[in-house]
């Protein structure tokens, strides 16, 4: 039984790619996750901002932007530690592993998101996932205003870099579709569906505000199955599902819309790798039971190109009077 997928071009051996996290940047983790069925993996992310924060904390005397010699060595070395750290995380993980390796760049100066994605390249990745989201929250910015941003951005990604690179968005568009479309028009080979978000929350003893829940939960799922199933196969890129995917039937419910690989994290913190087996296992039974042979035989088949009553993907109120037992 063939559960092999194409995802921007890669060959992977099944669609269950460990996400970016801090479970991968340790390379032990990484090769269990190999061995239990993973067909890639997502290393932690690069953050900028995390790097110019801790370039900041070198900085002793900063009044008036003055360094001495010994504050800018101190900078330069603590920006070139982390990169450094960074390439050799995904050397060792190729060395290591048969599977994908896939970086994970997130920045928020352009000088960044061009050379941190150039280093990856030369470091050796076999693609990259941008992690990108900027937040509109300014009242005095169009949506229009926040979209060239985005797009500015991976286009200068896209006349950097040959490998292959994602697109990871979130749902705050006024106008989604339309501005997927805009994406899969560039040099990008693959959307990913959605960013997950450290989200505040309130501690209303102390009054203050505090990290939220940092997993995912079961239920954010719904809304990544609803757009992957609306776009698919009207836009041509490839889809990667994230968020809230805990077990095997979730894994088939997003490829059923028209995902081509499926992004686990959350499920992995809580349940070990031997979750990998698990869904795969899961898929298996599942296509043995319909008589599929390959992933390509069903993948879409739920997606609103392809079921009796399309309207079903887009109603938010009253769905169930439109259900559909039948595609």
């Amino acid at each position: 039984m063939d559960i092999s997928t194409n995802y921007m071009g890669l060959n992977l051996k099944s669609p269950i790619i460990v996400g970016s996290s801090g479970l991968t940047e340790n390379i032990e983790n990484s090769i269990a996750y190999e061995k239990a069925g993973a067909g890639a993996i997502i290393l932690k992310s690069l953050f900028e901002e995390q790097i110019l924060h801790d370039v900041d904390e070198q900085r002793l005397n900063n009044m008036y932007g003055s360094y001495s010699d010994q504050e800018y060595y101190a900078m330069y070395y603590s920006k070139k530690h982390n990169l450094t750290k960074y390439v050799d995380l995904i050397k060792k993980n190729k060395e290591a592993l048969s599977i994908p390796v896939i970086a994970s760049i997130n920045c928020v100066s352009a000088e960044g998101w061009i050379n941190y994605a150039k280093m990856i390249e030369e470091a050796g990745a076999d693609a990259l996932e941008v992690n990108l989201f900027l937040l509109p929250a300014e009242i005095d910015e169009t949506g229009r205003e926040k979209e060239q941003l985005y797009l500015d951005i991976v286009e200068q990604i896209g006349e950097t870099v040959n490998i292959p690179f994602a697109l990871k968005i979130s749902y705050y568009f006024s106008g989604l579709a339309n501005f997927v479309k805009q994406l899969s028009e560039t040099k990008a080979s693959g959307i990913v569906l959605f960013n997950k978000f450290y989200s505040p929350n309130v501690d209303i003893e102390k009054e203050k505000i505090v990290p939220g829940d940092v997993y995912s939960c079961q239920e954010l799922n719904v809304m990544t199955v609803r757009w992957i199933g609306i776009l698919y196969n009207k836009i041509e890129i490839d889809f990667a599902a994230s968020r809230g995917i805990y077990d095997g039937e979730t894994v088939i419910k997003n490829l059923l819309v028209g995902a081509k690989v499926t992004q686990i994290v959350s499920a992995v913190y809580k349940s070990g790798p031997g979750i990998i087996t698990e869904m795969i296992d899961t898929l298996k039974d599942w296509m043995k039971r319909h008589e599929y042979n390959s992933i390509q035989e069903f993948r879409g088949h739920a997606s609103q190109i392809n079921i009796k009553q399309p309207i079903l993907f887009e109603r938010t109120q009253f769905m169930k009077y439109f259900s559909d037992a039948g595609y």
